[in-house]
């Protein structure tokens, strides 16, 4: 019995559509895992070590396929008077896209503020897993957003050149 070209076809289309909807699905829901309570911590200028800051209706999200996954939005009472003589502001920050679903993270405009001087951006932790850094950006009005980016050192590990000496040392 001969096996029709067209239903031949309609099977390889629908593997495929199969597999890229997996795929699709893999990336955008199921890696990601949501979460409802966290903590937020700044760099301290005196220290130079995180300390958390008091924070409210945190809303999170993270994946252990990959570090710069994380995300989160919160709200905190300090003041940017108080939050930039105390913590570590930063210059060089690249907000993350969030899946759509997680409305409440949107890194264009996040960026395009810090930008404009309307937030600002503080490292919230510096290489807490080698190459990634945590970022924390407030505005004025004391809406605060998370990411994770990757920093020099991580740019050395990924594109397989020789970390610098101002690298900590990597964990195996």
């Amino acid at each position: 019995m001969a096996v029709s070209g067209k239903l031949v076809s309609g099977g390889i289309l629908g593997i495929t559509a199969a597999f890229g909807f997996g795929v699709y699905y893999a990336q955008v829901y199921g890696y990601y895992e949501e979460l409802s309570q966290g903590e937020v911590a700044l760099t301290s200028v005196m220290s130079g070590v995180p300390e958390r800051i008091p924070v409210s209706d945190f809303e999170g999200i993270d994946a252990n396929s990959s570090p710069i996954r994380y995300r989160a939005c919160f709200k905190t009472p300090l003041s940017t008077a108080l939050l930039t003589e105390t913590f570590t502001t930063i210059t060089k920050f690249e907000p993350r896209n969030a899946p759509d679903w997680f409305s409440c993270f949107d890194a264009n405009q996040i960026g395009e503020d810090l930008k404009a001087g309307l937030a600002t951006a503080y490292m919230g932790e510096a290489n807490f897993e080698f190459g990634i850094d945590r970022i924390v950006a407030i505005y004025d009005d004391g809406r605060g957003f998370v990411w994770h980016q990757i920093n020099d050192c991580g740019d050395k590990l990924y594109d397989g050149s020789q970390a610098s000496e101002n690298c900590p040392e990597r964990d195996q």
